[in-house]
């Protein structure tokens, strides 16, 4: 309740939620406020909401409406109508973006976390003119696509002013904010309770007060509401929830009101509007009327006004003015359970009826209001659900397919719109809807096609790892079904699952040539960035040489286009749509399309061309923050991350690693965040720091261990080699990395041998353990026969160098460092740097200074400060004193600083670097003024200088 008692004993909660007010405009802050119905949540945002008016700050909210739950961004809509008119100052993406989904703009459909940023960006924009309080009541009943809009920018409103207070039931009814802060209500201490129950009911007699007390259990409402029922308690009766009671108490009041109430009570409980006038309309369509009673526009009868004045005289509703509406949700609910299905399909019809301007309620009402399946409601709903899906309210046209899937007569339709529906719900993240949706399938005979498409969707999100080998094999049974069926895109789909398994476990060599076979057989070209993909997937090693050779073609081709031929940038460090557990685009265009230059990235990764994987992921990454598309830009991260992890390019990784890990959590992707962990493990031992690494690693194994998620296993195997390798561990690095190269460990990857072979052999070299890596070394020098890609190239080089005997260690390592290596640069510093130590142990100090100080620089510019002390340490052996390294931009500032650093060094405006990075531009700005002091420059001008002279990273001593 919102009045002065409702908030008896509610103290340390109003003191957390005016809090946020509190520290406005400084910073922003979201706060979740969970409980029971009835237990207060209403009554702390009527508060905070009095607090706001009074502090100069504005107020907007939106309350969630079981009836209205499934009308697209209908709560989003309602808490940004008062700002719209600020839509002309977002950037042209993000306004046409938050237009469309309002059905004011028609354009291409908007990915939701675009929509999300836009609204961001609104409210930020109200925020400059004067600081904002967002208010979301009954948050579990919004529409799931304002519901998940929501719960994005509450994770991005720290630097704005702007505070967040969202109400709801359970963390089971509302999209979870793992990052933002809640606040649990809990039932009112006894003192409160018999206070809150004295001053709403002092007359009571005792036996009557001690019967409301025992039943409310603390819960404010019960104790203002079942006053009106005392003489009806029976303590000495059967037990009821409160929720129960609550409702019983409600319903009760039902009995006493006169038969047109309740019958415009009806119409208001299942109707998903709040006007006054439909609903009075629809109820007069339900009662019969004397042909003389005067009609409305469209003809109707409706009840008189005055008719609902019992109701609102038995605290039932209220009407403001033209808008009725219940006073607690629980009343809507009781009315709910007192409506027969025979009136309940009568109130459908009737609002149907009176809905006829609206053709989108209307439907609605129809299809609730139809007695049986119906064809052509159910074809309306089809062309509703693409309207949906137009606008960006994926969990609208999800709802509405299955809806129309219930009401379908042909069976094969029904399946295929549960389909439809099944794989548009793996779009936004919603596993249990997707297994929900493929359940109602049932046992019905459906086609091979539908079959192959329902084994392929119950695998994205797990990448099919759940699933066994036979899996597997199932997946490739159906990919050649589907291909003698005529569909070659949901060939490639299915074969693509089967690419996964295979990268990120081992299924045996039977499957990988089977797989292998049917890819051959689609009916695509050669150069189609899908069929790449699914190669580089199933068979790595027998496919990379035809896969870098076509891959080398394609990038050769784009020279001309700068964007897709350079490489992989500092300002593109940064970061799906959950389709992207497939490659299905139906595109085989070049790097210009986002997810086709996606899929090159990733075959190139695949195989090991990590640069010119680099080069294709640049491009993509820029599109795909343009177009919002979250769940394949997470992917395209961890392709990021793990080739610029392997080149050592740590500015380019060090963010990207962390972007994956943040979006994959947010999206629901374990493996790909399990992989994002392995990468930040990789990289943290890379720089030296220690304590970062074993968190990432044992972030990481727990992720993927269940999962059985072996390339993550690997990259963590990877990781703690590097880190035993870096200090001085050898023995211990040795036993690390050997576990990536054996099939039967759970570690075991193929991909992952070729990044570590050259580690595995300095670590054998520097422990004097060269016979206890043999085997694994002759299995890589006979997988090189087939495998010219670069990663195997390189590393198995400086692998050769270091094994070969003592006497020709130095003529390996010259013969190396003659080499190409430009792109390498870790890979030629840690040359160098053996080279130099024996060239000092052998006397040749001078030439040995030249290669240590060559090393040391390098190792420096990169961040690989390990690697770094190691090469002073020698030098101060040969002779020669070593600058102090400075801290670099890699080292002052955090990942997302680093990021919008190197995007402002290239010119990006702050509303493009927001856009991008999925933030408000007043963000990136407060940023930019933490940045840089840390850079020691004063404006963004001189960013590039700053970025550049940090990656030198020596002054002199």
């Amino acid at each position: 309740m919102a009045d002065e008692a409702g908030l008896l004993g509610r103290a340390d909660e109003l003191r957390r939620v005016t809090g946020l007010l509190a520290d406005l405009p400084e910073r922003g802050a979201a706060l979740i406020l969970r409980g029971d119905a009835g237990i207060g949540k209403s009554a702390l945002l009527s508060r905070a909401t009095e607090v706001a008016g009074k502090s100069g700050v504005r107020v907007l909210s939106t309350t969630g409406v079981e009836a209205e739950s499934h009308l697209d961004f209908a709560g989003l809509h309602q808490l940004l109508s008062p700002v719209l008119d600020l839509v002309e100052e977002l950037a042209g993406p993000l306004r046409t973006a938050i237009l469309t989904a309002f059905g004011l703009a028609a354009a291409a459909p908007p990915d939701l976390f675009l929509i999300a940023l836009a609204s961001l960006g609104l409210l930020a924009e109200a925020a400059a003119r004067q600081p904002v309080l967002v208010v979301v009541d009954d948050a579990h009943w919004l529409d799931p696509a304002s519901a998940a809009a929501l719960t994005f920018l509450a994770r991005r409103v720290a630097a704005e002013p702007i505070a967040v207070l969202l109400a709801a039931r359970d963390a089971g009814d509302v999209p979870v904010a793992p990052d933002v802060p809640e606040l649990r209500l809990t039932a009112l201490e006894p003192w409160a309770a018999q206070a809150l129950l004295h001053a709403r009911a002092p007359g009571l007699p005792a036996p009557a007060r001690a019967a409301i007390l025992a039943a409310a259990q603390g819960n404010p409402l019960a104790l203002v509401e079942l006053p009106a029922v005392a003489g009806a308690l029976d303590p000495a009766g059967p037990w009821l929830p409160l929720t129960a009671r609550l409702e019983q108490a409600f319903s009760a009041r039902l009995d006493d009101l006169p038969p047109t109430a309740v019958s415009v009570l009806r119409v208001a409980a299942l109707n998903d509007g709040d006007v006054l006038a439909e609903t009075l309309a629809a109820a007069g369509l339900l009662e019969r009327r004397p042909a003389d009673r005067p009609t409305d526009r469209l003809g109707n009868h409706p009840v008189d006004p005055d008719a609902l004045q019992p109701a609102i005289q038995a605290r039932l509703v209220t009407v403001d003015g033209t808008r009725i509406r219940f006073r607690h949700p629980l009343i809507r609910s009781a009315i709910h359970h007192r409506i027969s299905g025979v009136q309940r399909l009568a109130v459908h019809n009737a609002l149907a009826t009176v809905l006829a301007d609206q053709p989108e309620r209307r439907l609605w009402h129809r299809a609730r209001g139809s007695a049986g399946p119906d064809e052509r409601i159910a074809l309306d709903l089809q062309a509703a659900a693409a309207r949906a899906r137009q606008r960006g309210a994926v969990a609208g046209a999800v709802h509405t397919l299955e809806m129309a899937a219930r009401l379908s007569t042909d069976p094969a339709r029904r399946v295929e719109r549960l389909l439809s529906a099944a794989v548009l719900a793996t779009e936004i993240g919603r596993r249990t809807e997707v297994d929900r949706l493929l359940d109602l399938i049932g046992p019905a005979e459906i086609s091979t096609v539908q079959q192959a498409r329902t084994a392929w969707v119950r695998g994205r999100f797990d990448n099919h790892l759940a699933g066994s080998v036979d899996g597997a094999w199932g997946l490739v049974s159906y990919a050649r079904q589907a291909l003698g069926q005529g569909e070659p895109d949901l060939t490639l789909d299915l074969l693509h699952a089967v690419g996964l398994v295979c990268a990120w476990s081992e299924p045996g060599p039977g499957l990988r040539r089977s797989a292998v076979e049917t890819a051959r057989r689609v009916p695509v070209d050669a150069g189609d960035p899908r069929l790449l993909l699914v190669l580089a997937y199933l068979d790595p090693v027998e496919c990379a040489a035809e896969v870098a050779a076509a891959l080398t073609t394609r990038a050769m081709s784009a020279e001309g286009d700068a964007t897709a031929a350079t490489p992989a940038s500092r300002t593109t460090s940064a970061t799906g749509d959950t389709t992207a557990a497939t490659p299905a685009t139906r595109t085989t265009s070049g790097a210009g399309d986002a997810t086709a230059a996606w899929t090159l990235a990733t075959a190139a990764n695949a195989v090991g061309e990590h640069r010119l994987c680099l080069s294709f992921i640049a491009p993509a990454l820029t599109r795909l923050r343009d177009q919002g598309r979250l769940g394949l830009l997470t992917r395209a991260l961890a392709v990021q991350g793990r080739s610029a992890a392997n080149l050592a390019d740590l500015g380019v990784a060090v963010p990207a690693a962390e972007e994956t890990i943040r979006l994959a959590r947010e999206i629901s992707v374990p493996p790909v965040e399990a992989l994002g962990w392995a990468e930040h493990a990789q990289i943290a031992a890379l720089r030296g720091r220690f304590d970062e690494f074993e968190e990432s690693a044992a972030q990481a194994e727990l992720l993927a261990t269940p999962l059985r998620a072996a390339a993550a296993l690997a990259t963590v195997q990877h990781a703690r080699g590097l880190a035993a390798l870096a200090t001085g561990r050898y023995t211990d690095a040795v036993g690390h990395l050997l576990r990536i190269f054996a099939d039967a460990d759970p570690a075991g990857n193929m991909l992952r041998c070729w990044d570590a072979v050259g580690d595995l052999a300095e670590a054998a070299f520097r422990g004097a353990e060269q016979d206890r890596v043999r085997d694994a070394m002759d299995r890589m020098e006979a997988v090189s026969e087939r495998v010219p890609t670069a990663a195997l190239r390189v590393g198995l080089g400086y692998a050769r160098a270091l094994l070969a005997a003592d006497d020709e260690v130095e003529d390996r390592l010259r013969a190396l460092l003659a080499t190409d290596l430009g792109g390498w640069p870790f890979v030629r510093a840690r040359a160098q740097l053996v080279y130099g130590e024996r060239l000092r142990r052998t006397r040749r100090r001078a030439e040995s200074r030249l290669m240590l100080r060559t090393a040391r620089d390098t190792f420096d510019a990169l961040g690989t400060v390990p690697w770094g002390e190691r090469a002073r340490q020698e030098l101060r052996a040969a002779g020669e004193s070593s600058g102090v390294r400075s801290p670099a931009a890699l080292d002052r500032l955090t990942p997302q600083e680093l990021q919008i650093a190197q995007l402002a060094a290239v010119g990006l405006t702050n509303r493009e670097i927001g856009q991008r990075l999925y933030v408000s531009h007043r963000t990136v700005s407060t940023h930019l003024h933490r940045i840089f002091p840390k850079l020691g420059v004063v404006s963004r001008a001189g960013l590039q200088a700053a970025l550049d002279r940090q990656d030198a990273g020596v002054h002199p001593r």
